[in-house]
């Protein structure tokens, strides 16, 4: 879908983007070759023309379109990207801002689950994120990311970020993460249905006072947060494809 857009280019909207697909423009390669191209935005071609040859320069960069296309577009980025895709949830101690004490991070690389605690191995996650292109997650603009940079002084987080409630809104969907899961027929296991954030702050103070099993069921539900993002991702994506002109997507 990367090299299908030209939202991110200046000057250019979702209205030009579509007379360009609808004019059989549905690729960057399409636009360098079409000769009809021109007469019809002979105002902007030289300036796509200039910004596309500099878009294939970055294919590789995720912070470059990150920086380029409006929060909801970023889904754009996702196949891209994909290989090396990190899904993020945090558990905290119930505080943002000052105070804020991040008690569990999960990430899910579409194989495999880790969970970084707390006095155990959260400093490794430094570690771990760098090796990702692009972060995804459910509300992690104004919470998730904010907290791991408030806690981590020095990290280096990816440079693509696809904030699934965004995307999300603008397919018309209300509510949080779980209530999106129910409208899409996600269930969860009945050992952690059901449960929200303030439990999970209940069950970290169940863990600090020496419950063992609270722990467990905390990193359990954080596993699911996690991992459910990658579903989440995909349909999203899908969706917000199908919302586009119908040339970029009756063949699949």
């Amino acid at each position: 879908m990367l090299q299908n857009t030209f939202i991110h280019i200046s000057g250019v909207g979702r209205h030009l983007e579509d007379r360009l697909w609808e004019h059989g423009i549905l690729t960057w390669d399409d636009f360098e070759a079409s000769p009809h191209v021109e007469r019809f935005i002979p105002s902007k071609y030289a300036v796509i023309r200039n910004e596309l040859s500099v878009s294939r320069i970055h294919l590789a960069d995720p912070g470059y379109f990150n920086a380029r296309l409006k929060t909801p577009d970023r889904w754009r980025m996702f196949e891209t990207f994909r290989p090396k895709t990190a899904y993020l949830d945090i558990e905290t101690n119930g505080l943002f801002g000052p105070g804020v004490e991040i008690t569990v991070i999960g990430i899910y690389d579409g194989r495999d689950y880790r969970a970084f605690i707390n006095g155990r191995n959260l400093e490794a996650f430094e570690d771990e994120i760098i090796k990702y292109d692009l972060v995804v997650t459910f509300n992690g603009a104004r919470f998730d990311l904010p907290c791991i940079k408030s806690c981590f002084r020095h990290v280096d987080l990816p440079q693509g970020h696809l904030d699934l409630m965004y995307l999300y809104k603008r397919l018309g969907y209300s509510g949080g993460l779980k209530r999106i899961e129910q409208h899409l027929g996600l269930a969860r296991p009945a050992t952690v249905a059901g449960m929200d954030g303030f439990q999970a702050v209940i069950l970290w103070e169940a863990y600090q006072r020496g419950d063992a099993a609270a722990l467990d069921t905390l990193v359990a539900y954080n596993r699911e947060d996690t991992v459910n993002l990658e579903y989440l991702a995909q349909k999203g994506v899908s969706l917000a494809r199908r919302g586009l002109h119908p040339r970029l997507w009756e063949a699949e």
